[in-house]
């Protein structure tokens, strides 16, 4: 019988969708080597990721860190926002708690 937590992060991994899963574990894999080990770590992050943050909130603090690339004054807006900074902290918040569990 699987544990609560193995349920709340089947039921959240399962909105996000597969492009999304593999778009984060092969990011991961870049980062942190392509070998077996960082396969298992990266998928035990997105786990983590994905049960702390919801699809529609990963998706939305993704565009703020893609946007706040823009340059000058234009992409001030998006650093400067305070939506931006509240759905990056949460996703950030995730990657830390995923990088506890899973990397040490």
């Amino acid at each position: 019988m699987p544990t609560q937590s193995a349920e709340r992060t089947s039921v959240t991994r399962s909105d996000y969708p597969t492009a999304a899963i593999a778009d984060y574990v092969f990011a991961c894999m870049a980062t942190n080597g392509e070998t077996q080990s960082a396969l298992e770590q990266c998928s035990c992050s997105f786990d983590v990721v994905a049960s702390l943050v919801p699809y529609d909130r990963y998706v939305e603090a993704s565009t703020w860190l893609s946007m706040r690339q823009v340059t000058g004054e234009k992409g001030s807006l998006f650093r400067d926002a305070a939506e931006s900074k509240a759905a990056i902290g949460d996703l950030r918040r995730a990657q830390a708690e995923a990088e506890i569990r899973c990397f040490e």
